[in-house]
């Protein structure tokens, strides 16, 4: 199935679907309320999430490390935070589990571990060279 459908086309439906049925059980008023509330409470994490991700990047710098985890979870709280202002209850579900530290390392194993399967073809085209210093005199 094509991704762009699920993306555009899917996505909306299962979120008019689920406040379909929440606002049923719940009430028009208490649905919109909540989608609020998820979304100013996932916006509030996200932004306490970005500064410890920060601090904890800029301590990796100072020691003279690549700071790869920083980097990788500064942009899934970007994108979290992202989702979270979308209204709905499947994007503020998504968001808040990529907010989550413990979910966003085993999401990252995953994506790692099913890309470092994959193998590419390259074709090896090295060069070889030589650096000769050529000194001439200077006047």
């Amino acid at each position: 199935m094509n991704p762009f459908f699920l993306l555009f086309i899917g996505l909306p439906a299962l979120e008019i679907f689920l406040m379909i049925e929440i606002g049923g059980k719940v009430g028009a008023f208490n649905t919109l309320a909540l989608v609020f509330l998820t979304a100013i409470i996932g916006i509030y994490f996200a932004k306490m999430q970005g500064i410890q991700t920060l601090r904890s990047g800029m301590i990796n710098l100072y020691q003279n490390k690549i700071p790869v985890y920083e980097i990788l979870s500064g942009a899934s709280i970007a994108f979290a935070a992202l989702l979270l202002i979308i209204p709905g209850f499947f994007t503020d579900f998504l968001g808040f589990l990529l907010l989550i530290p413990f979910t966003r390392k085993i999401l990252f194993k995953i994506t790692l571990k099913r890309n470092s399967n994959l193998k590419f073809k390259e074709n090896n085209k090295d060069i070889d060279g030589e650096i000769v210093d050529k000194k001439e005199d200077e006047l």
